[in-house]
């Protein structure tokens, strides 16, 4: 399917969305996030063509009127002049995105399984050499240079004036985040390549000769993609880039989880154990034994031995080189707005503050005290906002996540159709520092929103079931109209800059 196919789908299905917006340094913004922009921005769109256009006259030009008529006959000229160059434009785009589109699923076709794509096959995975990104900047360049050549206006009301202003952002987002060089000190507790690898083996199709001979084909590939994840943090630190302390511990925990777990039981051994071939069962054993976790204990070497010496101790992105413009480049990114960091961080102390203004006036209510520091202690020591057990936690999540689904009709224009259980994290991932997610559903599965159970005393109810309605509604639902309309009106104000 197109990009232009999928606007129109989504644009007549009222965004029929039940993807994810997945959290890691993937340097894309996943296309769910994109189409579930589309019916928003498309009735803000036809609401400003409304306002602008002129009343209708019923006034007939002046019969035998030479002037009345070669006016008449110039305005139909330039009309249709203007109708040509429009579907020129709109042609032009609609390419240009299609391009894209296609080279995004081609260059990471992990990105996927993770926006609800399907894939024609399941053998690829992203290349990660030098040599790889640098002729996938080009191409970004070349996609970004052909779209800023186009005059967006002939494509006001239009559905690709849509695509061009998004496709605008996330290009121009692309390339200003290259500053970070985020290549150079991926190590990420929150959803790195490790863990959205282990993730996407137990979605991989499987059940035929043809999608066990595409599992063996992909899963072949890690163990190379792992090396060159080695030689990439290296060439960073002798540039002076790194990642936090504090961060590479916790990664180390992580594939420490991982290479704990017995061949048959990890989760790269997945395809095989949702498969009855023997030889296949063979084949993958030998793969995650002799090749990916070698490959695995070598990463995890070099974290806890060369890198985390030399690992930066500042967790702020400023530490490495140009990270200030990194962050402002991300802040840009993920909000699209042109915003510096020191506003952001005026704008957080300013929210912090009207927050413990809330948390005072609560605590006034319920404990009868005024002290912001007293109010949060009491908080926190209050039983009747603590769990007892793992299983308390549990039990109490999937309520909530019912709970979510009960009053869901009040927030999102369209129901998902697909269930969702509540699923504890594996034992690999429990406190490591990894929050709450999402998982989309599989053909073989239901979705999943994955939750940590470690040191389950500690977590307070509200917090649990405000992760759980945000997963339940935002990431499984279609997001609500306020939550977006800054964000399109933004892209909708800067389609002419």
């Amino acid at each position: 399917m197109h990009l232009r196919e999928l606007v129109a789908h989504y644009l007549q299905e009222a965004a029929r969305i039940n993807g994810n917006q997945m959290r890691s340094q993937t340097d894309m913004q996943t296309f769910s996030s994109l189409f579930r922009t589309l019916v928003v921005a498309l009735l803000l769109v036809t609401l400003g063509a409304c306002d602008s256009s002129s009343t209708p006259t019923n006034e007939a030009p002046q019969t035998g009127s030479a002037l009345s008529t070669q006016a008449g006959t110039g305005n139909n000229e330039q009309a249709g002049a203007s109708e040509v160059l429009a579907s020129e434009v709109a042609a032009t785009v609609n390419d240009i995105a299609d391009r894209y589109y296609a080279f995004t699923l081609t260059s990471f076709p992990e990105s996927a399984y993770f926006s609800g794509i399907e894939l024609e096959r399941h053998d690829g995975m992203e290349v990660n050499s030098p040599a790889a990104r640098a002729q996938a900047g080009k191409q970004i360049d070349e996609f970004l240079k052909n779209l800023q050549a186009l005059e967006p206006a002939s494509l006001d009301g239009e559905p690709e004036w849509i695509t061009y202003v998004i496709l605008l952002e996330t290009l121009r987002s692309e390339v200003a985040k290259r500053v970070c060089k985020t290549e150079w000190w991926n190590v990420n507790q929150m959803g790195g390549w490790h863990s959205a690898y282990s993730s996407l083996a137990q979605m991989q199709p499987v059940g035929t000769a043809d999608f066990r001979e595409q599992s063996l084909a992909r899963w072949s590939k890690l163990p190379a993609y792992i090396d060159q994840e080695i030689e990439s943090l290296q060439t960073g630190l002798l540039a002076g880039y790194s990642a936090p302390k504090t961060v590479v511990q916790r990664v180390i925990e992580q594939v420490d989880g991982l290479l704990a777990i017995e061949i048959v039981e990890s989760p790269f051994y997945s395809p095989a154990s949702r498969d009855d071939n023997k030889a296949f069962a063979t084949a993958t054993q030998a793969l995650v034994a002799e090749e990916i976790y070698p490959a695995l204990q070598r990463y995890r070497d070099y974290l806890a031995g060369e890198y985390l010496k030399q690992a930066r101790s500042e967790l702020s992105v400023t530490a490495n080189p140009d990270g200030l413009a990194c962050y402002e480049a991300s802040i840009r990114a993920y909000s699209t707005l042109d915003r510096s960091g020191e506003e952001v961080y005026e704008l957080g102390l300013a929210t912090v503050d009207a927050n413990k203004a809330k948390v005072i006036e609560l605590g006034q209510a319920a404990y009868g005290l005024d002290d912001f520091s007293e109010i949060m202690s009491k908080a926190k020591s209050d039983p009747a906002d603590s769990f007892n057990s793992k299983e308390e936690l549990l039990q109490f999540s999937k309520d909530m996540v019912q709970a979510a689904e009960m009053v869901m009709p009040e927030w999102v224009g369209t129901m998902p159709t697909q269930a969702v259980e509540v699923v504890p994290f594996d034992e690999s991932e429990e406190g490591t520092g990894r929050s709450a997610h999402y998982r989309p559903a599989s053909a073989d599965r239901p979705a999943e929103y994955r939750i940590p159970l470690f040191e389950a005393e500690q977590e307070s109810r509200g917090g649990a079931e405000a992760t759980a309605f945000h997963d339940r509604i935002l990431e499984n639902g279609t997001i609500p109209l306020a939550a977006l309309r800054a964000k399109i009106e933004n892209w909708i104000n800067q389609a002419s800059d």
